[in-house]
């Protein structure tokens, strides 16, 4: 048993060995992106190659904040804010995506109770954005 950040005692460990994993998670930072051209149609096509090609599952609800029909004085100018963020729902899974034009970064998150090739998405991204990879973090859900 582990302890957990509340200073409890914590049967993680034991969970995961009697269920097995409820899922995995990568965590991806991707730097000196070329983010020239991509707009909602682009990260729709991202989207829908990764779920057919790498998670193998069907995507279903895609929602977008962005910019898009905001008024010009109410638009984003702060470049940590100034891009198009997604969320593509999978079933019980998801895929989220934060791309900063002006930073030139990608963040990308990608859930799935299912396991999923890390290493060919992270790949993907980083072919798919023009970027390299600053950060890639694998880490099993319990």
């Amino acid at each position: 048993m582990g302890e957990s950040i509340l200073g409890e005692k914590s049967s993680g460990d034991q969970h995961q060995e009697a269920d097995g994993p409820y899922g995995w998670e990568l965590i991806l930072d991707l730097h000196d992106c070329d983010l020239e051209g991509v707009g909602r149609e682009e990260l729709k096509r991202y989207f829908d190659l990764l779920c057919s090609n790498y998670l193998k599952m069907e995507p279903c609800d895609l929602h977008f904040w962005d910019d898009e029909g905001v008024p010009e004085d109410e638009k984003q100018t702060d470049p940590k804010t100034k891009g198009i963020s997604a969320v593509q729902f999978i079933i019980t899974s998801n895929v989220t995506i934060h791309t900063l034009p002006e930073l030139r970064k990608v963040f990308l998150n990608v859930f799935s109770c299912q396991e999923f090739p890390a290493d060919r998405i992270a790949e993907y991204s980083r072919g798919f954005f023009g970027g390299k990879m600053a950060k890639l973090s694998y880490i099993t859900r319990i």
